[in-house]
């Protein structure tokens, strides 16, 4: 009671966050139940008839149920090696710089991608890569083929990586920036007193200094193996591409919503939130293990 009497206040300040999560978290989840019924919206959920697990081994049985899984994991996997290793080689080359007003100045340009959103992203690389944009007019300029980047399965999932990495690098960087300044600089001269090199340096210095920050962000991101990216794919992709980039959270969208297939549709976001959370939860048990990190 004498606890509650100080902190009542840090408490109170926590009532609106709370109630927004209840209100637009916690409370949708109630609609989960739409997976175990044929929803039928004249009757509401609670009316719609009960259908058991038929859903949910009907979502197995479909041939798209394969492809979107694949998709969603190939291209998360994809943007997770990308999203860590160029952040990693950039706050490095960037930590080389010893010019502060070019330093700064580059550092402002790779934020501002990340600033924008998927819609505005989307208009600039549909006019890039389209078959007469700046990009398709260099390709032909050395006699090649252009390349319908936004209508071939091949190049369309490169693409989607590709313009993520581009989009958040810069920022992502941020956090090993912050690790690299937090070297203790006496390291740095005891090497130079050894005769070390630049090279000798950044591989017997700078990256062991940074490894369990790298260790860290590597395990956390595994808990986002099944998000793809909706709105970025939501913005760029088309029917032309669905086999390579349809992935679960568009394909949730287009049959729920557009198909109005409620009850499929919540099955398929129902295994997808089971996954996730397992995945959620072993990132944190190796992110304890690895890297000791604890939020609790």
């Amino acid at each position: 009671m004498r606890n509650w009497n100080v902190q009542w206040n840090y408490h109170a300040m926590l009532l609106p966050g709370m109630a927004i999560l209840a209100v637009f978290s916690f409370y949708p989840m109630f609609g989960a139940v739409i997976a175990f019924k044929k929803f039928l919206p004249a009757k509401g959920i609670w009316g719609s008839p009960w259908v058991g697990l038929d859903n949910i081994l009907f979502m197995f049985q479909i041939s798209d149920s394969k492809i979107i899984f694949f998709n969603t994991i190939y291209i998360a996997v994809m943007k997770i090696i990308a999203g860590l290793i160029v952040p990693i080689l950039f706050a490095l080359l960037l930590n080389e710089i010893r010019n502060r007003h070019l330093k700064r100045w580059v550092q402002t340009i790779v934020y501002l991608p990340h600033f924008m959103s998927w819609v505005l992203l989307s208009v600039i690389l549909l006019n890039l890569l389209s078959l007469k944009g700046i990009v398709n007019q260099v390709i032909a300029f050395f006699g090649f083929e252009p390349i319908l980047f936004f209508g071939s399965n091949t190049w369309f999932p490169l693409v989607l990586v590709g313009s993520d990495v581009w989009k958040d690098f810069g920022f992502s960087a941020i956090v090993y920036l912050a690790a690299l300044t937090a070297i203790n600089p006496a390291l740095y001269e005891a090497a130079d007193i050894d005769g070390a090199t630049r090279w000798d340096k950044l591989v017997h210095v700078t990256l062991p200094s940074i490894t369990p920050t790298i260790v860290l962000l590597t395990t956390l991101s595994l808990g986002n193996v099944l998000n793809a990216g909706f709105e970025q794919i939501l913005n760029m992709y088309n029917p032309l591409v669905y086999a390579s980039g349809d992935v679960i959270d568009t394909y949730v969208y287009r049959v729920g919503l557009v198909q109005m297939q409620y009850g499929i549709a919540s099955a398929v976001g129902l295994m997808k939130s089971l996954v996730s959370f397992v995945l959620i939860v072993m990132s944190y048990l190796l992110a304890a293990r690895f890297a000791n990190y604890r939020i609790f």
